[in-house]
């Protein structure tokens, strides 16, 4: 589908050989209104398509233009775009970016097709609605360039495949992750060490994932805990392996088969978490995000209130971040769309997979959301009263009902349940239960777990 060449109040075009003022002119412009884009290899009425020839050399002048902004923008990578089979160049401004950006001591911003400077009382209102220098943009006291692992800064390179002759240093200046310090030496800011650091616990301690499963439907003895530290990349990975083994799971009939299948859809839980690793306020010491898995509900705190302009009222709707550099690298790596919170998403899925609407509250401080599976799988008599034509021996009765809370039991938790009890005379009882139909067996060899067969 050919592309929209006609300048616009978010579209400005340019040919190749733009000078860096003029580009940097046009992309704070765009930054300090509603975002849009900037086309390179197109006469500036958009009347002519041009095409490159230097498509890297177009790369590199953009990287000069958006550092020459005050603060430095950060951006998608540039993409080379084929129109009418000529190479464009499109840089992508987002919305809802989190600084007022200057050039040169100038305030722009868009007025149809044209970059004007910002009114006074326009500028004014823009510096209250987008707040204070972001926290991750400061240098940690005492962080040097020898805190970082150039092992993931080049895998990072390679994944958003910027040339292998460009150094690590400016591969993290371009993307907001390291400054210039007074003595001239590059280091790295909070967001460079979240990202790529070796230890980034050192500098931030509440920089994990507290990860914890509950056997009822409240706060109690946990069943399971996991610290999940590391650069925050990691850290989501980690986290996803956490989800794969303990969120829990239920079998339902599909035609004539049984059909194992999560019981809150796996991408709404994954991109709570992206959301809160990505937008929770590390400036804010003692706490960390938690994910807690219930017998009946999850919950993912994070954090620091709702950045910004965004409120419980337009959360689904409003475009701010709290941490764009953090955003925007963790976007290149695929974890999250470089647009908004995503949360818009996850009241999709949840909706579609037939479960109730999800909660979001603002608590002391912090962002949660809540995701219910379904009607309460807490015990109630009328679930009991389906099993009680079947002779049962109370720890199977005991089974039985853990089961209708938690979903799933392993050999293990079992012998959890029923502490006092011989492994063998448990393992007889899964056996019994197995072959006469009330219990399903699934996995293989240390991952075999039970479940209910539906009645």
């Amino acid at each position: 589908m050919p592309l929209d060449l006609t300048p616009g109040p978010q579209r400005h075009t340019f040919p190749e050989n733009v000078s860096v003022l003029a580009l940097a002119e046009a992309l704070s412009a765009l930054a300090n209104a509603d975002g849009g884009e900037v086309l390179l290899g197109v006469s500036p009425a958009g009347r002519e398509v041009i095409g490159l020839h230097d498509p890297q050399g177009a790369v590199d002048r953009v990287f000069q233009a958006v550092l020459r902004v005050q603060p430095p923008l950060v951006l998608p990578v540039p993409e080379v775009v084929l129109h009418d089979g000529r190479p464009l160049l499109r840089i992508t401004v987002p919305p809802g970016l989190p600084h007022v950006y200057s050039l040169d001591g100038r305030y722009l911003t868009r007025k149809g097709a044209r970059s004007v400077p910002l009114a006074a009382e326009k500028l004014r209102r823009l510096l209250v609605e987008r707040g204070a220098v972001q926290f991750e943009s400061l240098l940690p006291p005492q962080a040097d360039w020898g805190a970082l692992d150039e092992v993931q800064i080049e895998a990072y390179r390679q994944a958003i495949g910027l040339p292998a002759e460009l150094p690590p240093q400016e591969i993290l200046l371009r993307r907001g992750c390291a400054r210039q310090t007074p003595e001239g030496k590059v280091a790295p800011t909070y967001a460079g060490l979240l990202l790529f650091g070796k230890h980034p616990r050192q500098h931030l301690p509440s920089a994990v994932i507290l990860a914890a499963r509950f056997t009822g439907d409240t706060f109690g003895e946990a069943f399971l805990k996991q610290e999940i530290e590391g650069t925050l990349p990691q850290q989501l990975r980690r986290a996803e392996a956490f989800l794969r083994d303990h969120l829990p799971k239920v079998v339902r009939m599909d035609g004539m088969a049984h059909r194992e299948a999560w019981v809150y859809p796996f991408e709404a839980v994954r991109e709570l978490l992206v959301n809160a690793v990505a937008h929770r306020d590390y400036n804010r010491q003692g706490d960390s995000v938690h994910l807690n898995l219930f017998a009946d509900h999850l919950e993912v705190h994070s954090p620091g209130g709702l950045p910004g302009p965004v409120t419980l009222d337009n959360l689904l709707q409003a475009r701010y971040s709290r941490n764009p550099v953090i955003v925007q690298v963790l976007a290149d790596l695929g974890f999250v769309e470089r647009l908004g919170y995503g949360l818009d998403r996850v009241v999709a899925s949840v909706r579609q997979a037939g479960l109730p609407q999800p909660r979001f509250e603002e608590v002391a401080g912090s962002f949660r959301v809540h995701l219910f599976g379904g009607s309460s799988p807490s015990h109630t008599p009328s679930q009991t009263d389906v099993y009680a034509d079947i002779p049962l021996n109370p720890r199977q009765e005991r089974l039985v009902v853990y089961l209708l809370q938690n979903r799933r039991i392993t050999n293990r938790e079992y012998q959890q349940l029923c502490p006092d009890v011989h492994p063998e005379t448990l393992r007889r009882d899964l056996a019994d239960l197995s072959r006469r139909g009330l219990v399903l067996k699934m996995g293989a060899k240390r991952g075999t777990y039970y479940v209910l067969k539906p009645r």
